[in-house]
């Protein structure tokens, strides 16, 4: 064995946090353009190049949403049991939103009808919308419990419905979100972009960065003062196989502050993605494009950081059932099929990051109207 199961629990809530961050990081911003779309393309030619920014690389960012789901199916399948069949409409509502892309990117520019393209620029818009909503309401819904429970033959149960994961808090979240996502790709596309397009893009950042910090303040305040955290109370030891009804969980006013408390390193996250997004707008004032490209993402992993940090060791608090909650340590596969995982990970990793290298390598420099017209073949 490479590590010993208690460490490599562990690292695979760092290897599944570190997909999470590479998805919104890349993706982030293909969403984030798509909702940005029908606003700061003002003509047909503007919303090309607004398409053709991402045209190379969105099918590759998409990988580190794909790897992440495979992953929690691997290493943590009571996870991706009780998360799949719990949110089983919301996923289904990312699913088919998502499908608006692919076909979107494909088959816009197929027909010059303005109708036809405007259609699909605003079907675009709800592909790249829909599922940053939906990701954010369910971290929201994470941070309040989920309502399901194992019985003794670990079969799980969900006493929740679509609509309660409409709650206040959770649309926050998923506001959140798409304000993090938007600024994000309004950074990518200052980059990527010149002349009318990259001036709206730097305004559409300073607006929804301060979006962002608003929000995520808000949420902040929120998390402290009016909802209460879980935390195990009892448990058997980390560095063997356990069932999660084996542990004694409670909840208690605070309680997703703690780990700040006790590990004061984990203050950094907030820091950064409050500190990223502040940063972005006085870069893209300042018409550093390529610096608040890096602001902005920083700001995305700090965010995310920051409700993964609250949360841990907890995975999928269970609201309804508390001894139910799915943790680090009760939540993983095997010692053995965690090792091979392991090993397979340090393999294809590297094999993603050197795909999504290439793919942003090809599509080096501006996009504009004039390129465009040059380079009509395999162009959006």
């Amino acid at each position: 064995m490479l590590f010993d199961y208690d460490t490599l629990k562990v690292i695979w809530w760092l290897l599944l946090g570190s997909l999470l961050i590479g998805f919104a990081v890349t993706d982030g911003f293909d969403l984030g353009i798509g909702t940005l779309l029908p606003f700061l393309g003002k003509t047909d030619d503007e919303r090309r190049i607004i398409i053709n920014s991402i045209g190379a690389h969105w099918e590759g960012n998409q990988v580190w949403f794909v790897t992440a789901g495979g992953a929690t199916f691997a290493a943590w399948p009571l996870v991706y049991a009780a998360a799949f069949s719990g949110m089983y409409w919301a996923l289904l509502l990312v699913l088919f939103a998502l499908f608006f892309r692919p076909v979107g990117f494909k088959y816009r520019s197929k027909l010059q009808d303005p109708r036809w393209r405007n259609s699909w620029d605003w079907l675009l818009f709800v592909g790249g919308t829909v599922p940053a909503f939906v990701f954010g309401i369910a971290f929201g819904n994470l941070l309040l419990g989920v309502p399901f429970e194992f019985d003794r033959d670990l079969r799980v149960h969900h006493s929740g419905s679509f609509f309660a994961l409409l709650n206040p808090f959770a649309l926050l979240a998923g506001l959140l979100s798409v304000f993090m996502l938007v600024m994000h790709g309004a950074a990518y596309l200052g980059v990527k972009t010149e002349g009318d397009v990259a001036m709206r893009a730097r305004h559409a950042l300073r607006l929804f960065a301060g979006l962002t910090i608003a929000a995520f303040a808000l949420a902040g305040l929120w998390l402290a003062t009016g909802i209460d955290g879980y935390r195990i109370v009892s448990m058997p030891p980390r560095d063997v196989a356990m069932i999660p009804l084996s542990k004694v969980v409670e909840r208690a006013p605070g309680a997703w502050l703690a780990n700040y408390g006790t590990r004061p390193w984990t203050m950094l996250a907030p820091a950064v993605g409050f500190a990223g997004a502040i940063s972005a707008i006085i870069l893209s004032s300042a018409h550093r494009a390529g610096m608040a490209l890096v602001a902005s993402g920083l700001a995305v992993a700090g965010i995310i950081l920051t409700a993964g940090f609250s949360m841990f060791p907890f995975v999928m608090p269970s609201s309804s059932s508390p001894n139910s909650s799915l943790t680090v340590w009760d939540a993983v596969s095997s010692h053995l099929t965690l090792n091979i995982l392991f090993v397979v990970v340090v393999v294809l990793l590297p094999i993603v990051i050197c795909y999504t290298a290439w793919a942003y390598r090809v599509m080096r420099g501006t996009i504009t109207a004039a390129s465009l017209r040059e380079n009509e073949h395999g162009m959006y």
